[in-house]
């Protein structure tokens, strides 16, 4: 909206949505489609007198219980239709009207505070000054934050594990079995160090690929990396801890294992590991695209 919308759109949308008085939600994902956003089948289909009418499905579509508005990509020309797959698609930003959306609410493993979603979408109306740009670009759009995202998430992960490890370190303090702390083990303390240097050396990169972004440099090697290494290190630090706390990690009073649970989301979403070092193989080491 920022960066694409019409200064019109800035100041009617911008102000509730900064206010609180509004919110939005980001429907992108699809049950038959996932990562492969150029496949995605929501239709928006352009009416004679005007704008559009929006059929289709979404899922993993975060705080749409309580939102207003949506952030919507659909696609405007048949895939068959298009030159290139990244073509065609239209983004919007429009009322969640819910006598047109259904949202059904996924009940999750964990992340309970923050509601997931399947939006079913029959006869959406969408005036044409709530579409974002022109109309066929809203791929582009959607990338250009994609890479903050990664960023955000990798960030995410990193307090995760850093919270985990914190509550292991003081319970390898405080808990004495056969005379002296468990921390003074070092097959106790080796698992919780390494945790330790592999979440730091992932924070390095979190904050390398945040400041390429604000200087407007390319970062898509550095943020996806910086998601990887974050969460990879976040689920190793949540394990270790559940594993240093023994059968009290397993009880819910001490929290590791909810921060356990959380570590799960920045390894799955909003994509997947394998497909990072796809990325990285390709963009960073100049290997052959393998999908």
């Amino acid at each position: 909206m920022v960066v694409f919308g019409t200064e019109e759109q800035r100041q009617r949308f911008l102000p509730p949505l900064i206010a609180g008085d509004e919110k939005a939600c980001f429907a992108v994902t699809e049950p038959d489609a996932g990562l492969d956003t150029t496949r995605l089948k929501t239709q928006a289909l352009r009416q004679p007198g005007g704008g559009y009418v929006l059929h289709g499905r979404k899922i993993w579509i975060s705080t749409a219980q309580v939102a207003d508005r949506m952030l919507i990509l659909a696609r405007t020309t048949p895939l068959d239709e298009v030159k290139k797959p990244t073509q065609g698609l239209t983004l919007f930003y429009t009322a969640l009207d819910r006598s047109r959306v259904e949202v059904r609410e996924i009940h999750k493993l964990g992340r309970a505070a923050v509601d997931s979603n399947m939006l079913f979408i029959d006869g959406l109306e969408v005036p044409e000054e709530d579409r974002i740009g022109e109309e066929g670009r809203g791929f582009e759009y959607i990338l250009h934050g994609l890479n903050p995202e990664r960023i955000l998430i990798a960030a995410e992960a990193i307090g995760i594990g850093r919270a985990a490890l914190r509550i292991a370190s003081q319970y390898a303090k405080e808990r004495v079995v056969f005379g002296r702390p468990i921390g003074q083990n070092q097959g106790v303390a080796h698992p919780l160090a390494r945790a330790w240097a592999n979440l730091e050396a992932a924070d390095l990169m979190v904050f390398k690929a945040a400041t390429l972004y604000d200087a407007g440099e390319p970062c898509g090697t550095e943020a996806n990396a910086a998601k990887y290494l974050a969460a990879e290190a976040a689920h190793d630090a949540c394990q270790n801890a559940i594993l240093t706390l023994g059968g009290m990690g397993y009880a819910k009073e001490y929290h590791v294992e909810r921060l356990l649970r959380e570590s799960y989301i920045p390894r799955i979403a909003p994509v997947s590991p394998q497909m990072i070092l796809n990325f990285i193989a390709e963009k960073a080491l100049g290997l052959p695209k393998s999908y």
